[in-house]
């Protein structure tokens, strides 16, 4: 089986080819478009690790991080990608427990050498 990523994106044209490229690359993926979805599934289950948009409907990436990392005390490593990259939410991501932030577009190559970088640091 392979490692288990949660992709928690809206945007469905982005989120679908980081999907393909996720799964060629064998991963399990488990895509969910806003923030009640990304909750209700975190208390079921935990990736290896976790890709997420800052701007969703009803739970940031900020606020998952802080959900991740205080509420459910994981160390997972959450990898969030923004086309809001200013420095404030760069640095808030990051003060949170963000392992990497990348600024869209993304490169889907780029995102499968980020993701396997951190899973390999476990």
């Amino acid at each position: 089986m392979g490692k288990r990523v949660l992709l928690a994106d809206d945007d469905q044209l982005l989120a679908s080819l980081l999907n393909f490229r996720l799964k060629k690359g064998g991963y399990e993926v488990h895509h969910s478009s806003n923030g009640k979805e990304v909750k209700e599934y975190l208390k079921t289950e935990m990736p290896d690790i976790i890709v997420s948009d800052i701007m969703m409907p009803y739970f940031s990436g900020i606020e998952l991080i802080d959900f991740v990392r205080n509420e459910l005390k994981s160390n997972v490593p959450i990898i969030i990608i923004s086309s809001a990259g200013n420095e404030q939410n760069v640095l808030s991501a990051f003060e949170l427990g963000a392992n990497d932030f990348i600024t869209k577009p993304v490169s889907p190559t780029e995102l499968l050498v980020r993701v396997a970088r951190e899973i390999n640091k476990k």
